[in-house]
């Protein structure tokens, strides 16, 4: 009996069962391994065209920007940061010497300073806030820190930083524990029908009841006075959406966060028509927005991006949905992150991926070990999109 011949595996499924000629060249093996990948995203495939760059770099934040953090930056290859000079909660503004010493500092160690925070509108709860004058609406206090924030974007113009970070807040970041993750790790936690049964949080915060329509006009009055002058200085303006989205209208402690939907973000892009006005986008807090983040995310990335209204993104994954959700590390949540990085390559997102909010250990209290395993995560994510097609 004449034996049956064996078929001579072809394709891609000949690269899977053994390993690759020596003939095969380096630029084969990454269009092999680019195929596969784009395959694995599924059937919405992501238009890009071939050998168009990948434009994003990655990057970090850090408080304070020593010479310590910045060396653990490069070593882990962080391209830019966003930085936190000196004395801003004294001064309330950072003058030239501030942000040239941050800069040269960042220089010395082959990192950008791509962006800054301004520390009296940083992420925190409205009672820590040293500055709190511009979300409470008190006049003229408001108007006092309006006026240093100014004078900051001027000397960021002044000194080459083309972006400042800042947030809106009245809650803060609002979690309720931790749950238990992988190799002993534990992620942060929101759940809205345990916040309410907790007990832990106050009716309200000093800031009382705020409404929609005070929250707004609040918005609306800083976003009146600072693009303008953002707009004469070329300085991006990226504010950072509410973390997390409370049920609208009924609020939480009293606040209704109205930059807790994509509707809310939308709304606040358009109050003032600019270049120079646009997000911080935390891709984490923006999943936490949506019932189904894995399906729903892109199109806002989309959104967002193909107006040039993302000014720098906080890349980090949930595992959950809007009012209940842990953040994960960033290859276990629910959003595909190769599906998201194709995303902001499609719109030609060109500034800064950064991690946020990493899983904590008690061996890993800093957090740096989560934090090089982004980065690598990140890095290796921007090159191979660059090779997809």
């Amino acid at each position: 009996m004449k034996p049956t011949a064996r078929k001579r595996p072809t394709g891609l499924t000949r690269y899977n069962n053994r390993a690759p000629s020596r003939a095969m060249n380096r630029r084969q093996l990454l269009s092999a391994t680019a195929a596969v990948a784009a395959a694995q995203i599924g059937s919405s495939s992501i238009p890009a065209a071939p050998g168009k760059p990948a434009l994003m770099k990655l990057g970090c934040q850090s408080a304070p920007t020593s010479e310590q953090r910045l060396q653990f930056f490069a070593r882990h290859g962080v391209q830019g940061i966003c930085g936190y000079p000196e004395d801003s909660q004294k001064q309330g503004s950072f003058s030239v010497e501030d942000l040239s010493r941050i800069k040269e500092r960042c220089e010395r160690n082959k990192i950008s300073l791509d962006c800054i925070e301004p520390g009296f509108l940083a992420s925190s709860h409205i009672d820590k806030t040293a500055r709190p004058a511009i979300m409470l609406g008190q006049s003229p206090e408001r108007d006092r820190d309006i006026e240093g924030l100014q004078n900051t974007i001027r000397n960021c113009a002044r000194v080459g930083v083309p972006s400042i970070k800042y947030n809106m807040s009245l809650l803060g970041v609002l979690r309720t524990g931790r749950t238990p993750g992988r190799g002993g790790s534990t992620y942060s936690t929101w759940n809205l029908a345990d916040a309410r049964a907790s007990g832990k949080f106050t009716p309200e915060t000093r800031a009382g009841r705020v409404t929609a329509d005070l929250y707004w006009e609040r918005i609306t009055y800083f976003l009146d006075r600072v693009i303008p002058v953002a707009n004469e200085n070329k300085v991006r303006m990226a504010c950072h959406p509410h973390d997390p989205g409370v049920p609208p209208m009924e609020g939480f402690q009293g606040v209704d966060a109205v930059l807790g939907t994509p509707d809310g973000l939308k709304k606040f892009v358009a109050i003032r028509e600019s270049p120079y006005h646009g997000l911080n986008f935390c891709q984490g807090t923006v999943s936490e927005m949506l019932q189904d983040p894995g399906k729903e995310l892109y199109d806002v990335i989309r959104y967002f991006g193909a107006r040039k209204k993302i000014f720098n993104v906080h890349f980090r994954n949930i595992r959950g949905h809007r009012n209940a959700f842990q953040e994960t590390y960033p290859d276990e949540g629910d959003v595909d992150f190769v599906k998201a990085m194709l995303v902001y390559k499609e719109v030609g997102y060109s500034y800064l991926i950064m991690p946020d909010h990493v899983p904590y250990h008690p061996d890993d209290k800093g957090g740096d070990q989560a934090f090089a395993f982004a980065y690598g995560y990140i890095r290796a994510l921007m090159q191979a999109v660059d090779h997809m097609a």
